[in-house]
């Protein structure tokens, strides 16, 4: 019985991607509680006090901060998609 000896390089390659992918999911949450929180602020403590409009633009700035945070998620979704595919490429050459 033959036992298919694995490359260490292998093992480590396969850890570094988890912590990458890790890392990504990590700043994806941060970046959408921030851009909430900033639209929320933007909102609340310039714009409505400001212009004394409460709770309008409160609201309408919060689901921008939202929107942002999405967009983001929606880039990094997609550049993870191409970066794994472009990987499935070369791992064929």
């Amino acid at each position: 019985m033959i036992n298919p000896v694995r490359k260490p390089s292998d093992d480590k390659e396969k850890k570094n991607e988890l912590f990458r992918y890790l890392g990504v999911a990590s700043t994806v949450g941060i970046n959408l509680v921030i851009s909430t929180f900033i639209g929320f602020a933007i909102g609340y403590y310039l714009l409505d006090k400001y212009f004394d409009t409460f709770p309008w633009l409160t609201v309408v700035f919060t689901l921008l901060g939202i929107a942002a945070g999405f967009k983001y998620l929606f880039r990094v979704a997609s550049k993870m998609s191409n970066d794994k595919e472009n990987s499935k490429f070369k791992n064929q050459s």
